[in-house]
């Protein structure tokens, strides 16, 4: 009696991983029928159809097929076609469930890698040859051009690969292969990392487009595009060479201590490859150091952060999910790179407004460009409350830092006080010198350079020195400062200001006649220093000790929480339930808390 032909019957998933030939080729399958159902060949064309690259791993693969069948084995399609919507619900089983009815109806070997698929059949009764798809224990073939230089390499069709080594502002563009690359070669090496993604639980094809596909393989950034949108094929492997704590970066103690406890809406911006990502990395690094929960908004996901930071990617949801999600996971901080559309800022917008402590990562060319991203996104007055602090990076170094602030007051270069006007000052931190202007100016917001003060002339100075011998009877410490040949600025203490305007600015017209000349009062902040204190705690208070009489301020983490003046026993005493208490309370419990008393 002659022996039955055994019959296979191949699913979509057992095709795209390539398992029938490998099967052939080790001669774990010789003889009988490959069946392939129409429906693999039609969802394999549909998806090659919209650019997708396992389409066309797909369809080489059943090429390879007939091209391995001989023979004692054969090659057979059957079945219909599915329509469209089957096609377009295949991921909720329609064509799995097709398969199967061939492999009943033709008694035969269902062989897939898909796990659903195979409890399926086994439960229909089907015999059912299930493959588990081992991860490639090797690298990509391109790996071999990256070492600890290179920055990325790109490939672009009928040129060499080119190697770009060297570190942030000081790197070279090197050829590292003998010859041109081809259609073939750059197809071959664009099927193999969506191969080797798609096998690597920690590797995900982030963007799958027609013509664009954007891979994050382990540590690599991959960017994949094809023509019409390129003159040929393209692909570009970005490469991660450092990795750096807060630390290294040498920042100063009160940046350090602005970047980790006081800035809330923090913007990270340079060029490309200038280390923005690096620093943003290094700071989310920090914070999950001290014990906080920070969760990032990335496309594609390719910090390289400690497991218990969740990475979200805008690529596989919305923006109203991300979110939704961000507001009820509670972050401490949230990380968001980077930041290129209209929704991207409004997303961190929404969040900082909220009061979430954010940092974003955006390309600009200068420090101030990342304002003037904002600024036709937001309404300007918005603007301070949403971002405080501007870190500029150049050749993986803190370049410049920026802070801003809203006012009113008469934008610099106007001289009367009718132009005052809500302005925010965007000044350098470590100097504090006021870098720019930004205010409405008609129907315009305008981002004004403050020029560096010209020195002043001789008549000018003495001007100053006789306003400030004018003023000093009502203070020593009083200041001037001549801004024009019709105005002067004096800085004079607080709580000598009303003296010095009198009722109904009867003092001050007098001054402005004997001078003459206008004055604008303004007030003269004072640097407080820290003093020496105690502090004790009872049932209901916290109890700060200093000397009699003095007005002292309290800071806890660098964050004002109260002024208070000491009894005549040198006490100041704070509930524990109040908003301060809590707040001081709250520093003290932790392990890096700090509180300071300056006057």
């Amino acid at each position: 009696m002659k022996q039955t032909m055994k019959k296979y019957v191949i699913d979509t998933s057992a095709i795209i991983e390539k398992i029938p030939s490998v099967k052939i080729k080790e001669k774990k399958i010789t003889e009988g029928e490959i069946i392939i159902p129409h429906a693999v060949v039609a969802e394999l064309e549909s998806q090659a159809n919209r650019g997708k690259e396992i389409g066309l791993i797909g369809l080489d693969e059943i090429q390879e097929i007939r091209d391995l069948c001989n023979k004692k084995l054969t090659l057979t399609f059957l079945g219909e076609r599915p329509s469209e919507h089957q096609i377009r619900h295949a991921k909720s089983g329609e064509i799995d469930a097709y398969i199967r009815e061939i492999a009943t109806e033709n008694e035969a070997i269902l062989i897939t890698a898909d796990l659903v698929q195979a409890k399926s059949g086994k439960a229909l009764g089907l015999e059912v040859d299930y493959i588990s798809i081992v991860k490639f224990q090797e690298e990509l073939s391109l790996g071999k051009y990256l070492d600890d230089k290179t920055m990325s390499l790109h490939l672009k069709e009928d040129n060499y690969i080119m190697a770009k080594r060297g570190g942030p502002g000081n790197w070279n563009l090197e050829q590292v292969n003998k010859t041109k690359l081809t259609t073939d070669e750059m197809q071959g090496y664009a099927q193999e990392i969506i191969e080797k993604t798609k096998l690597d639980k920690k590797s995900y094809v982030e963007i799958s487009k027609r013509y664009t596909t954007v891979v994050q393989y382990k540590n690599l950034r991959i960017v994949i595009v094809k023509p019409p949108i390129s003159n040929g094929w393209e692909i570009t492997v970005v490469h991660p060479l450092t990795k750096l704590n807060l630390e290294d970066y040498k920042i100063p103690e009160d940046l350090a201590e602005r970047i980790e406890h006081q800035a809330r809406g923090i913007i990270i911006c340079g060029e490309t490859g200038s280390g923005k990502t690096t620093l943003a990395q290094a700071i989310a690094e920090w914070y999950v150091n001290d014990n906080r929960v920070v969760k990032t908004v990335e496309s594609p996901r390719d910090l390289q952060l400690p497991s218990s930071v969740t990475q979200y990617s805008k690529n596989f949801a919305g923006e109203g999910e991300i979110h939704d999600i961000l507001f009820l996971s509670r972050p401490d901080n949230i990380l968001f790179d980077e930041m290129r559309s209209t929704p991207d800022f409004t997303l961190y917008t929404d969040l900082r407004l909220a009061g979430a402590n954010m940092i974003g990562v955006l390309h600009a060319a200068q420090a101030i460009d990342a304002v003037q991203r904002f600024i036709s996104r937001l309404d300007t007055g918005m603007i301070p409350s949403v971002v405080d602090t501007i870190i500029f990076m150049e050749a993986g170094n803190i370049e410049k830092v920026l802070t801003l602030k809203m006012m009113v007051k008469v934008p610099s270069g106007m001289t009367e006080s009718d132009l005052a006007r809500p302005v925010i000052e965007v000044r350098d931190y470590q100097s504090n010198k006021l870098d720019y202007e930004i205010y409405s100016y008609g129907e315009q917001t305008v981002v004004i350079p403050v020029s560096e003060t010209t020195k002043k002339s001789g008549a000018m100075k003495l001007a100053e020195n006789e306003i400030i011998k004018y003023f000093s009877r009502y203070d020593p410490n009083v200041t001037a400062e001549v801004v024009s040949s019709s105005k002067a600025v004096v800085y004079i203490p607080e709580d000598k200001i009303a003296k010095v305007i009198g009722s109904g600015g009867k003092n001050i017209e007098k001054c402005e006649k004997d001078l003459g000349i206008s004055i604008d009062v303004r007030e003269l902040k004072i640097e407080k220093n820290n003093i020496k204190y105690s502090l004790q705690e009872d049932n209901k208070n916290l109890v700060f000790f200093s000397e009699p009489g003095r007005t002292l301020d309290i800071y806890a983490n660098g964050k004002f929480i109260t002024t208070a003046i000491t009894s005549k026993k040198g006490e100041i005493k704070i509930n524990k339930k109040s908003l301060q208490g809590r707040d001081i309370l709250k520093v003290l419990n932790k392990k890096k808390g700090k509180i300071e008393v300056r006057a």
